[in-house]
């Protein structure tokens, strides 16, 4: 089971904000990002750009985290 979401601090068109996630998608989007080989706040950015406006950044990147493991999976 997972523990806690914990703060985490980004950088998102030149200003810091916090986002709280389980440490387990936050791994994984750190693996993530350096797949891509992308700055994290570069990848916060682009999944920032593409959500809802209704959907809050922390739930768009456990989304965005489950989407490409399953894509993955699928390969």
């Amino acid at each position: 089971m997972s523990g806690p979401p914990v703060k985490r601090s980004l950088t998102l068109k030149g200003h810091r904000t916090s986002v709280s996630l389980e440490d387990e998608f936050w791994l994984e989007f750190r693996r993530l990002a350096e797949r891509q080989e992308k700055p994290l706040n570069q990848l916060a950015a682009e999944i920032d750009a593409a959500r809802e406006i209704d959907t809050g950044l922390a739930s768009a990147i456990r989304v965005y985290v489950l989407n490409s493991l399953k894509e993955q999976l699928s390969n």
